[in-house]
């Protein structure tokens, strides 16, 4: 799938939104800035290498208290860029922690 072929319509930020991402296992994390999101996915923007990572599945952090947050499956690299899908947690959507 190419980066415009979406299901869902996408909010675009002018300036991108400081965010971190960390691992499902909580031993790592890495600061990164959200380019554009909706209700299923983002594309996001790395500020730091990921190499020697196991980043399959990882939360993405959207503030500095810790909330709200998204479960994230990596669907795709691009250089400095990820593109990643929001893992539901159950039947209603995706998981939106607040």
């Amino acid at each position: 799938m190419a980066w415009g072929e979406r299901k869902n319509p996408r909010v675009s930020f002018e300036k991108s939104i400081d965010a971190v991402l960390i691992g499902a296992d909580g031993t790592w994390s890495r600061e990164c800035a959200v380019k554009d999101i909706s209700a299923t996915g983002a594309k996001l923007v790395l500020k730091t290498t990921m190499a020697g990572l196991n980043i399959t599945e990882f939360f993405l952090v959207l503030s500095p208290a810790g909330k709200p947050y998204r479960r994230c499956q990596l669907v795709r690299v691009d250089g400095e860029m990820i593109g990643v899908r929001f893992i539901a947690s159950g039947k209603s959507g995706p998981a939106l922690k607040d």
